[in-house]
């Protein structure tokens, strides 16, 4: 046998096991990912992104719809709370004397509309 090939049949030899090793790691990670994405209700996808699995169906897309609306309306709600902390925090970061002014005014401005005047 020529010892050329002889020194590559032995490099073969040594390599195998760990490309064997290697391979069989990541099937059973392909595996194991797949199974877990399939046991918590994850698409599966395919080899360009499309979804195989589960496909959407009338019952989840109902549910993505009411879904939506209700993120609409906290998103909506979660603003108005925000306006009414910026007022808080405006006022209790704001002058006294300014804030009086504001009261006043606002004050003043009441008795004229509840007198009949035009504001």
């Amino acid at each position: 046998m020529d010892p050329e090939l002889a020194n590559v049949l032995d490099f073969v030899l040594k390599i195998l096991p760990a490309v064997t090793l290697i391979t069989v790691v990541c099937v059973g990670g392909w595996i194991l990912n797949n199974w877990l994405r399939i046991k918590h209700g994850y698409p599966l996808d395919g080899a360009w992104g499309q979804a195989l699995h589960p496909h959407t169906d009338k019952e989840a897309m109902e549910r993505i719809k009411l879904l939506t609306g209700e993120n609409a309306q906290l998103r909506a709600e979660l603003g108005s709370v925000k306006d009414r902390l910026e007022t808080i925090e405006r006022i209790v970061t704001d002058q006294p004397h300014r804030l009086a002014k504001e009261i006043d005014a606002l004050a003043i401005e009441a008795n004229k509309v509840d007198r009949g005047g035009h504001a």
